[in-house]
């Protein structure tokens, strides 16, 4: 399904067919737009392991610490490969609190091939520092790329998938506080079904 027949479905649950409609395109397509990322995030939809831009860090000597791509959320696999080999070694994610423990003085050692690494929210952190140039390759879970904004757009997700995202949608119209659209007991039901689905 793409924006436009996803809208038109929101209608139709809704009961809300004539202009002046009373939840307007602007206001439905941003909840579809959250609902395909909360759909990713639930039900762990896009994986990604191959798109350079999102899953290769270029790494510089003494430099410890690496934005993520602002779509990935969760890390499943990393490997550095230093510059001038051909093959590249697992770097284990890890807290601080146990490089605490395993590695003691993590912060101030460095090696060529960094064995762990730290996943804030934003950035990762290479345990040890490198001393050498390479790329980190990087695998895991991301949210979608673009937003829902032109009719023909469709969701990243699986169209299997489509016509639950309409569920969230309802969830955010019923819980606008406006004294003519509000209500809590269709939102909590289209709320509890799209949970159901997504997790």
């Amino acid at each position: 399904m793409n924006l436009e027949q996803l809208i038109a479905q929101f209608r139709i649950d809704v009961d809300d067919l004539v202009q002046p409609y009373l939840w307007p395109d602007e206001w439905v397509a941003p909840w579809l737009t959250e609902a395909v990322s909360e759909a990713a995030v639930r039900g762990r939809l896009l994986y990604e392991a191959a798109d350079p831009a999102i899953c290769e860090i270029a790494v510089t000597p003494g430099m410890a610490a690496y934005p993520l791509h602002a779509s990935l959320y969760e890390l499943v696999s990393l490997r550095f490969k230093v510059a001038g080999s051909d093959r590249s070694e697992p770097v284990h994610i890890k807290t601080r609190e146990e490089l605490d423990r395993i590695r003691p003085g993590w912060r101030d050692r460095s090696d060529s091939q960094p064995r762990f690494a730290i996943q804030d929210d934003t950035r990762l952190t290479l345990v040890d520092r490198p001393s050498a140039d390479g790329v980190l390759y990087l695998e895991g879970y991301r949210l979608p790329l673009k937003p829902l904004a032109n009719d023909n757009d469709k969701p990243e997700i699986h169209e299997a998938h489509h016509l639950q995202l309409v569920q969230w949608a309802l969830y955010r119209a019923f819980s606008k506080p406006d004294s003519e659209t509000v209500d809590a007991l269709r939102a909590d039901k289209a709320e509890a079904a799209f949970t159901r689905y997504f997790g």
